[in-house]
């Protein structure tokens, strides 16, 4: 799904030019006349996956001005471009000092909208990452950190906070790489135990026969090589919280010490003469069916139902499409930023495909994505051809893909409403013919008609025929394009000079 952005004009004209200018960019706008309207979406849940928003500074009722103020009470932080017909510096002045983020005079060009968008996303996803990284550098992590378009990740999050404001236990269910962990430190954050200690243990990561010396602590020269007191994790955690990750795979041992430390609010330190009181709130996380595990014989019953008072199931991130644009540009900005790019915006096209993607490793899947993304271009916006991997498995945007991962087909996880496709690999040229010879076989430089031909003709196999394709990535106009196929006597949509244009790049 693309970015939202609100448009709000009490002038019809202006609401649809605006509007077509912004559906022409690749968003997602939603026309409002007034600007009540507009405070009332803002402050609605789904208020939360608007991304910018183009505001008129005149209109009857309440103003442009007006808006601008209620949103700096009300704590919205949405960025806002103004519209005005006079560019006077009284004008600008006012509507800057109010919070926008910019002004256009109408009537708007369309490269200064593009422009003036583009900038206001990447300045919020900006001023959103700092506060983030901020918080995450004393380790805090809040819940509009989870800035979400998606229904059901906004229900995940009510049940969160509801969470935060006791002491019940909590467990979250979902796959690998949803956010587990950061969701359960925004309930430590929420709650009266956010500055006491958050200690975090992937239980599946622990050494089989050290689980109980590492979760409840030892005595010196409790065993072997024991040679001094540890004091485990769950005194590490003493009036804080403890979260254990991946739950399911505690040993059936160490699930009766941890059902007795959350009856009776003490542990067994290996190796002690007597139990040791500890008051700690429990926070478990699994991407497993504990109660398959039960049934199973491999967790205990009775800690399931001690466990699962208080269940939150975190949606993976093909279940929440909404949040793939604001994640992206999140993304982009911080790693644009650690890796010194000047990265300003993700096309349209790119956002499409991410969001008809599966992304079987969620959120992580996606960043490391991203990541990878902002290290390859050389452009000041990220395209589906920084994306090869995904670009190779979503239909449509096979001509993306680098040609190492379209050697053999693919399984495409496009969608999960959709069945597995499997793809034809998309043409390649041999790697010996990724350089042009530039000289002839008498030696001498070769024309520079010849050599564009050449290039043409290499462009049209590698991209297979796809001529908005060929022309996008020559840098030429679509005309431009045709008139020098015409010269190669190439003519658009022929399958067979297409095949002959693939023969010729490949044999020359």
């Amino acid at each position: 799904m693309n970015t939202r952005i609100l448009v709000v004009d009490d002038d019809p004209v202006q609401r649809r030019l605006v509007e077509a200018m912004l559906t022409r960019f690749g968003y997602e706008p939603e026309t409002l006349d007034s600007g009540e309207a507009a405070l009332k979406i803002l402050e609605s849940p789904g208020g939360a996956g608007i991304g910018c928003m183009v505001l008129d500074l005149v209109m009857p009722d309440l103003d442009g001005l007006g808006v601008l103020g209620r949103m700096k009470e009300r704590g919205i932080n949405v960025p806002v471009i103004v519209l005005t017909a006079q560019g006077s510096i009284d004008t600008v002045v006012s509507a800057m000092r109010a919070g926008a983020t910019d002004f256009c005079v109408k009537p708007v060009g369309i490269e200064r909208m593009q422009i003036s968008v583009r900038n206001a996303l990447a300045q919020a996803a900006l001023a959103s990452e700092v506060r983030r990284m901020n918080r995450a550098s004393g380790g805090e992590v809040a819940f509009s950190d989870f800035a979400t378009a998606s229904p059901r990740m906004q229900t995940t999050l009510k049940l969160a906070e509801k969470a935060a404001a006791s002491e019940i236990p909590v467990l979250l269910e979902g796959e690998s790489g949803v956010g587990k962990e950061l969701l359960a430190r925004a309930i430590r954050a929420g709650g009266s135990r956010a500055a006491k200690p958050f200690v975090a243990v992937n239980c599946g990561a622990l050494p089989e026969n050290l689980v109980e010396s590492i979760l409840f602590g030892h005595e010196r020269g409790a065993f072997t090589g024991a040679t001094d007191r540890q004091i485990g994790k769950f005194l590490e955690a003493d009036g804080g919280t403890l979260f254990l990750d991946e739950i399911g795979e505690l040993p059936l041992d160490a699930q009766v010490k941890l059902l007795r430390a959350l009856q009776e609010g003490e542990i067994d330190p290996v190796g002690s003469r007597k139990p040791v009181k500890v008051n700690f709130r429990l926070i478990s996380a699994t991407n497993r069916n504990l109660l398959e595990l039960v049934k199973a014989g491999r967790f205990r019953e009775d800690l399931f139902y001690r466990l699962h008072i208080f269940p939150i199931t975190v949606p993976p991130l093909r279940d929440r499409i909404e949040d793939i644009s604001g994640l992206v540009r999140r993304f982009v900005t911080r790693f644009a930023a650690e890796e010194g790019k000047r990265v300003r915006a993700v096309s349209a096209e790119a956002v499409a495909m991410l969001a008809s993607y599966l992304w079987p490793g969620n959120v992580r899947q996606l960043e490391n994505a991203v990541f990878r993304a902002v290290v390859l271009t050389e452009r000041d916006e990220i395209g589906p051809a920084e994306f090869p991997q995904i670009a190779s498995q979503v239909p449509g945007f096979e001509s993306f893909a680098a040609p190492q991962a379209a050697i053999a087909p693919s399984v495409v996880p496009a969608h999960p409403s959709a069945s597995p496709v499997v793809l034809d690999a998309p043409a390649t040229v041999p790697a010996s013919h990724d350089a042009i010879d530039l000289t002839g076989p008498d030696g001498h430089v070769r024309p520079m008609e010849e050599l564009e031909a050449t290039v043409i003709r290499f462009a049209i196999a590698h991209y297979r025929g796809k001529m908005t394709e060929v022309s996008r990535r020559l840098g030429i106009g679509r005309s431009t394009l045709y008139r020098k196929l015409k010269d190669l006597g190439i003519a658009e949509g022929e399958p067979e000079a297409a095949q002959t244009a693939v023969s010729d790049a490949t044999s020359k």
